[in-house]
């Protein structure tokens, strides 16, 4: 790293630390010309995850629009909140994990639907409900007997 006041190309490490919770890393540098210290730090570049809307849109990952498409579907449950934010932060992860920082509207809508699933089956049929676009009661009766 040059330094920021003599533009000098060796500079040393004095100290390293992790902050912001193990997120980014502060170095203590010093240049060995100039005798003057400096702080520097580094942190993971990370890409805004971009969701295609089926009309081919893309806007940024909502996690509020998340949020209340959850609360819609687990209002008069025994969900949290607090199981919702989970909810919220391992859609996030899996979205991150992926190879591609866009995906497919329905993509997200399935990953919400898994999600439910696992924590309250009628906030899950609610979803599916508008998710799949039930239009007869068959729908609601088998996907009800693809939960059993």
């Amino acid at each position: 790293m040059n330094c920021l006041f003599c533009k000098n190309a060796d500079t040393e490490v004095i100290e390293t630390r992790l902050v912001d919770e193990g997120v980014a890393i502060r170095r203590r540098r010093s240049c060995p010309k100039c005798q003057k210290r400096f702080t520097t730090y580094e942190r993971a570049e990370e890409f805004p995850i971009l969701v295609v809307k089926k009309d081919g849109k893309r806007e940024r990952f909502n996690r509020d629009k998340v949020r209340l498409g959850l609360q819609k579907a687990c209002e008069k449950t025994v969900v949290t909140a607090s199981q919702i934010e989970d909810m919220i932060s391992k859609i996030e992860q899996e979205l991150k994990q992926g190879d591609s920082t866009e995906a497919d509207s329905s993509i997200i809508g399935s990953l919400i639907a898994k999600q439910l699933k696992k924590v309250d089956k009628i906030a899950y049929i609610r979803f599916a409900s508008v998710f799949k676009r039930f239009v007869e009661l068959d729908d609601f009766q088998n996907e009800i007997k693809n939960l059993s």
